[in-house]
């Protein structure tokens, strides 16, 4: 039941990211809350494997936490980089265009 939780706080993360944060209208709207929900519940299962209790206080902590940084790093890297390839991709087919 616990993993739910974490999954449906990762999803709220990676939503809150999404509209937070700048480009967001260089990936799809699932994109980053999926994310979110796929490193809360990995974080989750590996601290508990790890040995940490499920009703601690320090693996919510770690596992949200560590999903927010996550989720923000993931979310500015694939904005930058679709902006720069989206830039490119416009220079050479501008290029090709006023060749002809």
């Amino acid at each position: 039941m616990e993993l739910l939780f974490v999954a449906l706080g990762g999803a709220l993360l990676g939503l809150g990211a999404r509209y937070f944060l700048p480009h967001r209208h260089t990936h799809g709207a699932v994109l980053i809350p999926a994310v979110g929900v796929m490193v809360s519940s990995a974080l989750w299962v590996a601290l508990t494997w790890a040995g940490l209790a499920w009703n601690g206080g320090w693996i919510w902590w770690i596992t949200l936490v560590g999903t927010a940084v996550i989720v923000f790093v993931i979310d500015l890297i694939v904005g930058r980089v679709r902006t720069s390839n989206d830039d490119k991709l416009l220079a050479t087919l501008t290029k090709g265009a006023v060749a002809r």
